[in-house]
């Protein structure tokens, strides 16, 4: 997901508006007229084309403030650049915490810089709350009261992929590439534990850095195994280039790539849409530039926020609609709050969701939460790229169930 002015965007986080205040503005003392919301994000560094999210719901943020806020209190959304680096996430959230004196905090990125701030969030009782990760470690209730995920956990979403290859693949040979970092790795552990006995299929995967120049050699080395399944589990922007290499060596596998890799925008069309056909992979939101949502009411409110509230060169960003789908959701938790926007009260809305569907998931996705409930997307749907539109097929997944039993 190329985020297209960025870093425009970096040079003007603290500058801009309501969604990304200067330092000044910042150090003041948060009034009961407005609800601070703190968040870091890779707006620079290896993983900088998930910046987009931030993008989003900063922009999503001065919409509902240009609505009237929330509650009569207006939203300021400070949004920090933590150069994907876990030391810098934990520094820039404590001074988010005793400078910015923000009562939550919101939506940040990747799994080490939220594993990194969750005991001081936790030591603080501040909400660190729908974590732009799907790694289990940071939706455990019992250990971690102040700590809430979001989407379907990674090693859930393996299982789901897993669970496809059982049921039509059963007896073919598997290839994984994947990402060598704690994303990659919970996914692939999905795969592991979801194959079981199949596991003795899989002849070969290999681990790649997010900056790695040998992709080409992998994806030569893993078609010499006459592989009939290659598994990708990486970012968008690998994918794409994965996807061109296997089609350059004549190479036509069932391919399954993961949710955040399965974008048509920013993986499957620059690997060439004819390359792409039949692709697999899981989702849980409608992808932005897929034709098959232009007439959805929900997916036209998001180009007209695009076009009003975050005009960038393109409107088909999927880390963007994230972005977009993770606000909308919080909103919902602050309108429950009422009038007491207390940490307390924060967290206790957060686990009391019940059936909320955020607009741009697929049908039938809902968020559902309690006490004893931080995982509050569960559900996902496999799908098909059919060479223009993805293609859903088969039920809604409950990934809860460790067979990823149908509803």
């Amino acid at each position: 997901m190329r985020v297209i002015g960025r870093m425009l965007f970096v040079s003007m986080v603290a500058a801009a508006s309501l969604g990304a205040m200067s330092q000044q503005h910042s150090e003041q003392p948060a009034s009961d007229k407005e609800i601070r919301i703190g968040n870091v994000m890779p707006y620079s560094g290896p993983l900088s084309e998930f910046g987009a999210i931030g993008q989003a719901e900063a922009a999503y943020f001065d919409m509902i403030n240009a609505r009237g806020g929330i509650n009569g209190r207006k939203i300021r959304f400070i949004t920090r650049d933590d150069n994907s680096d876990p030391a810098s996430a934990l520094e820039l959230t404590r001074n988010l915490v005793e400078k910015d004196d923000v009562h939550l905090m919101f939506g940040s990125f990747g799994t080490p810089g939220n594993l990194a701030a969750r005991r001081y969030l936790n030591e603080k009782k501040i909400p660190q709350l729908f974590v732009a990760s799907g790694d289990e470690e940071l939706s455990q209730a019992e250990k971690f009261p102040w700590t809430m995920g979001w989407q379907p956990s990674f090693r859930s979403e393996g299982r789901i992929y897993a669970n496809y290859i059982q049921a039509y693949y059963s007896r073919k040979k598997i290839v994984v590439l994947w990402q060598n970092d704690q994303f990659g790795r919970q996914l692939y552990k999905g795969i592991q534990e979801g194959l079981g006995d199949l596991n003795r299929h899989v002849v070969v995967d290999i681990a790649f850095d997010i900056n790695d120049a040998h992709l080409d050699g992998h994806v030569s080395i893993l078609k010499r195994t006459g592989a009939d399944i290659f598994v990708f589990l990486g970012v968008p922007s690998t994918a794409s280039q994965v996807i061109k290499l296997a089609a350059s060596l004549n190479w036509h596998p069932v391919f399954i790539v993961n949710d955040a890799s399965a974008s048509i925008a920013n993986a499957m069309a620059p690997a060439g849409l004819e390359n792409s056909a039949g692709v697999i992979s899981a989702a849980f939101l409608k992808d932005p530039s897929d034709p098959a949502w232009k007439d959805d009411p929900a997916m036209k409110d998001w180009f007209a926020f695009m076009d009003r509230y975050h005009q960038v060169e393109s409107t088909n960003n999927s880390a963007a609609l994230y972005g977009y789908a993770a606000a909308e959701a919080l909103t919902q938790v602050l309108k429950q709050c009422g009038n007491d926007v207390s940490r307390e009260n924060i967290m206790r809305q957060a686990t009391s969701l019940k059936s909320f569907g955020p607009s741009v998931a697929l049908p039938d996705i809902r968020m559902n939460t309690s006490a004893s409930n931080y995982l509050p997307i569960k559900q996902m749907r496999l799908v098909q790229f059919d060479g223009r539109s993805w293609q859903p097929f088969g039920d809604v997944i409950e990934t809860a169930f460790t067979e990823g039993a149908a509803r």
